[in-house]
């Protein structure tokens, strides 16, 4: 018998914990709430999580300080909840981890439906090769993806990445040397049609930049830019 998904809801507004835990019990998830920073982070650490839901504006310690200090220890996924007026802190939050942000006032649907999402890649894999055991395992020069492993290596080395991260890195390396528009990695990789914000398509490709650099200076240069129009996965010339 499956478990169900276990979700951590962070905010200091009892009534947005209470709305947002009615909706997902619905969905048959478990969930565990904080109302700081502080006993989130330490709940965090020690439990794992499918998904955090974790409010920025929080006392004793904020969720961008919560994020950058739990992507020390864990890649469980992150959704930021933040006010319309903190954009910055959106884009910082990006950049220390997070996989997802909402903004305030949502729809409970929508954090529903953004977390499916979520699961939905981590748990089934992002894009379902399972006929052979040789289809799980990707190797490019420089950079090697193991799907049934969930885990990346660059010459060698093991790269430690986000969901989003490894979500964003499969899909463009499924499509070798074929260009995607932010729009579209929007709509494939975080399920975007409608709503989202670009810098997030920027933001994830600079962090997943930036690990496989930290291992492999050849394996970051296959993260290619194609300005004015997005990104691709390069195989050639390298």
């Amino acid at each position: 018998m499956e478990t169900s998904p276990k979700i951590l809801v962070v905010d200091d507004e009892e009534r947005i914990r209470r709305l947002i835990r009615m909706y997902l019990e619905r969905e048959d998830f478990t969930v565990e709430e904080a109302d700081n920073g502080t006993d989130a982070l330490e709940l965090s650490l020690n439990n794992d999580y499918d998904v955090i839901l974790l409010d920025i504006m929080m006392p004793e310690m904020d969720g961008i300080e919560v994020c950058k200090e739990l992507r020390k220890e864990k890649s469980t996924p992150v959704i930021m909840l933040t006010a319309k007026g903190e954009e910055a802190n959106r884009v910082q939050g990006f950049e220390i981890g997070a996989d997802d942000y909402i903004v305030k006032p949502f729809s409970p649907r929508e954090v529903v439906l953004r977390i499916k999402a979520i699961l939905k890649r981590v748990t089934t894999g992002a894009f379902n090769q399972t006929e052979s055991t040789s289809t799980n395992i990707i190797v490019f020069p420089h950079i090697t993806i193991d799907h049934d492993a969930h885990r990346v290596t660059a010459d060698g080395a093991e790269v430690s990445l986000t969901p989003k991260e490894y979500e964003l890195l499969c899909f463009l390396a499924k499509s070798p040397d074929k260009v995607f528009n932010r729009e579209h990695l929007l709509k494939e990789v975080w399920q975007y049609e409608f709503f989202g914000d670009l810098r997030t398509v920027d933001t994830h490709v600079k962090r997943l930049r930036e690990k496989l650099n930290n291992v492999s200076k050849d394996a970051a240069k296959m993260i290619v830019t194609v300005w004015g129009v997005g990104y691709k996965f390069e195989v050639d010339d390298v």
